[in-house]
């Protein structure tokens, strides 16, 4: 389906609303003189481990423990992340590492 030139202007203007109001909302909101309200700085702190948990449990949604593999791929891999995290306390190390190794692990050992 081709869009006509109004329809894209129509799209292209809708996107860019949204992009603004997504990124100054906060400003707005939250303006510099005035103290954050306790519930945002919790939450400042709790989303990204909420978020991360939540990735961890997307990512083995369908791993099978009764099938073939039975998910010794997944598991060696997050027993890796998190020995190599917890030696040296760098995240794009741990992710890096962990990705590298469950690819090779998938592609040439559990085949």
């Amino acid at each position: 389906m081709m869009l006509t030139a109004q329809q894209s202007l129509i799209i292209i203007v809708v996107i860019a609303l949204g992009t603004f109001l997504t990124r100054s909302l906060p400003f707005l909101l939250f303006p510099s003189g005035r103290e954050t309200p306790p519930f945002i700085l919790y939450l400042g702190k709790v989303i990204p481990f909420a978020a991360i948990a939540m990735l961890i449990v997307y990512c083995l949604k369908n791993v099978s423990l009764l099938t073939a593999s039975y998910g010794l791929p997944e598991g060696i891999a997050i027993g890796f992340i998190v020995l190599i995290h917890l030696w040296k306390n760098n995240v794009l190390l741990s992710i890096g590492g962990g990705t590298v190794l469950y690819m090779a692990l998938v592609q040439f050992v559990f085949v």
